[in-house]
């Protein structure tokens, strides 16, 4: 069966040679370095210990130093799992999530057709260098050396130029290429008015756009004149070019990558050329388009992490975003984007000139991660002074979560979002906190009237009742974690008094993106020990029939809800209490604080749905505060 020229080579580019490889092989950690696409293990073709089999992921080659066994992945394939040809094709196919044309006589006569247009292309490329050295061509030199391209680098990019009249429809046809050739190839227009075709390049100059294999496949042309509908021109679709599946300067950025340990996406042509010729080989460019999924898969094999050259204007920010939203989806360990957003007003080109390499290397070194990015265009010009435009912050982010499929990347990206929302709107909270729990405080001596009180009481253990609201909590969290994620803003505020039941609060937002139908497996590896059987220690929370992972949703979301409220609140009491009694000048402003929390008690204990959810330490904490609110205590204070 003939397969479609290019078909190969884009199922090599779609596949990484080292995961199709590593399925069989243990790779060796002490020679192998993933980073470079460098990869290292005991040869499967031949038994030995020493790891001499050499995989060059980058380049998509394998190779043994013991045996001489070499191939790419369909080699690797077909002598590993001794299949034929085209088994081995459809197998990576399938993994690539590729479909093998069905076998079709035409085939060969369409392979025959591209091959033909590769030669026609080729000649274009000859003609439109020849161009560049003519009379015509003047303004065009001019126009390169002022932009600072020497004759190496133009000769190295093979760049032309195409005058303002028909002559490449001409040379070829006198080359004897047919007419229906050289408009397929996208090098000239047919007339709509029924005359020769005209070329499609007119007064610009030409820059080739090869493919990973060397072979020209398009053409970019820059205009010379301001009166031209386009800055920038490329070919059309053809038989041989995807815009959106191609980069500019793909093969030799691809090498050079491998050297630099480093891949740079710059705008355009010209950043392109001009990084290369301050000495950073390793750019490519996008082909006048939003940067593809594909063409994200390209930039991966060349470097796991490529640094995206963007204009810091608008325009170069808003392509940054749209960027993010086309990754996300696609990135996994070791593999995403870093963003480069240049000065305003500069491009590499321009920064180059005025500050040499090295002002556009400290661009480089100063990347951002893409988290960062995404963070910027959610919050950037915005204010979050209402519940409500918080809720719609935390709403857009998990959208953008959702669209994560790695579910480690996913939990890494949700635990920097919570650290960042967390500054955000609880700013004070970044410092240390002056909440002590009760049982670490140092005594403190009580005022006459409040020797009895709660918090003066020797035999009251205020942090073992707030253990079982605690546990409660957060046991309803684990069995049910979209009610979790419901609450997640009050539960990253929830004022603890075990420290605990904190850490396992503190491990369950963080481990809440990955939570799965056993989110306790997930949680107890993250903390070490088995959170469910901790939380159910106390018989009082194991016995509530609200928290369990088969009470009805909505029973199981008031009494977590209630819980949370009367968590804040009696907290929230106790603190109170705890002022007053070492307030040596107390006044009015003490009682109506102690008003405010004693009706946040009330208000919360509204919510539970039995009496006996409510504590003796919650029972007593509320009969103090009547009694100090009725007292008056700030007028005796005065006396």
């Amino acid at each position: 069966m003939s397969l479609p020229d290019g078909f190969l080579d884009d199922l090599r580019t779609r596949l990484s040679i080292a995961d199709v490889i590593g399925r069989k092989v243990m790779w060796d950690a002490r020679k192998t370095n993933a980073g470079k696409g460098d990869y290292w293990a005991p040869c499967p073709f031949h038994q030995e210990k020493t790891a001499s089999f050499h995989v060059d992921d980058r380049k998509g080659f394998y190779y043994c130093f013991g045996c001489h066994a070499k191939g790419d992945a369909l080699t690797f394939v077909r002598e590993s799992e001794n299949l034929g040809f085209m088994d081995a094709v459809k197998l990576l196919a399938a993994e690539a999530g590729m479909s093998v044309p069905a076998s079709d006589p035409r085939t060969a006569q369409r392979e025959a057709k591209r091959n033909s247009l590769v030669e026609v292309m080729e000649m274009a490329v000859q003609h439109y260098k020849l161009n560049l050295k003519t009379n015509a061509a003047q303004d065009a030199r001019a126009y390169l050396q002022q932009r600072g391209l020497s004759d190496e680098i133009v000769e190295y990019f093979e760049i032309g130029f195409a005058p303002n009249s028909n002559t490449l429809f001409e040379h070829l046809k006198a080359k004897g290429v047919e007419e229906s050739q050289v408009i397929e190839a996208g090098l000239s227009i047919k007339s709509d008015r029924g005359g020769a075709p005209y070329d499609r390049f007119r007064g610009r100059i030409i820059f080739p756009i090869r493919d990973q294999r060397g072979r020209a496949i398009a053409f970019g042309g820059r205009a010379l004149g301001p009166d031209a509908r386009a800055k920038y021109l490329n070919s059309p679709e053809t038989p041989l070019f995807d815009k959106g599946r191609s980069l500019y300067n793909f093969g030799p950025a691809r090498a050079a990558a491998g050297k630099a340990g480093a891949l740079i996406v710059a705008e355009g042509y010209m950043d392109v050329i001009a990084l290369h010729q301050a000495g950073f080989a390793h750019a490519v460019a996008p082909l006048g388009t939003a940067i593809t999924a594909e063409q994200l898969q390209l930039m991966w094999r060349a470097h796991p992490e490529p640094v995206i050259t963007l204009d810091g204007d608008t325009a170069g920010l808003r392509a940054a975003m749209r960027l993010v939203d086309t990754a996300l989806p696609l990135i996994e360990p070791g593999k995403s984007l870093r963003f480069v957003l240049m000065p305003e007003g500069l491009d590499p080109d321009d920064l180059i000139k005025s500050g040499g390499a090295p002002a556009m290397q400290a661009q480089l070194d100063a990347a951002r991660p893409m988290v960062d990015l995404l963070w910027q265009r959610e919050t950037e010009g915005q204010v979050f002074d209402s519940p409500e435009r918080k809720a719609l912050l935390d709403k857009n982010l998990r959208i953008l979560l959702g669209k994560i499929n790695n579910p480690s990347i996913k939990s890494h990206y949700g635990q920097e979002i919570k650290t960042r929302r967390q500054a955000l709107f609880f700013p004070n909270q970044q410092r240390k906190s002056s909440f002590t729990p009760w049982n670490k405080r140092p005594p403190q001596n009580a005022l006459p009237n409040t020797k009895n009180s709660l918090l003066a009481a020797k035999n009251t253990g205020p942090e073992a009742e707030a253990r079982v609201r605690e546990s409660a909590i957060l046991l309803g969290c684990l069995n049910h974690p979209d009610l979790a994620e419901k609450f997640e803003s009050q539960l990253e505020r929830l004022p603890y008094l075990c420290p605990d039941l904190r850490q396992i609060g503190n491990a369950l937002l963080a481990t809440l993106p990955e939570a799965q139908a056993d989110f306790n497996t997930t949680l107890s590896a993250h903390l070490g020990f088995d959170a469910l059987q901790k939380l159910t220690a106390i018989r009082q929370v194991a016995d509530n029939p609200h928290l369990r992972a088969n009470a009805p949703k909505d029973l199981a979301e008031q009494a977590l809800s209630a819980d949370i409220a009367r968590q804040f609140a009696i907290v929230g009491a106790m603190e109170e209490l705890r002022d007053a009694e070492a307030e040596t000048d107390p006044d009015e402003g003490l009682t109506w604080r102690l008003k405010e929390a004693r009706k946040a008690v009330d208000d919360a204990n509204k919510g539970a749905l039995k009496d006996e959810d409510n504590s003796d330490a919650d029972r007593e904490a509320a009969a103090k505060l009547d009694a100090w609110i009725n007292g008056k205590i700030w007028e005796k204070g005065k006396g």
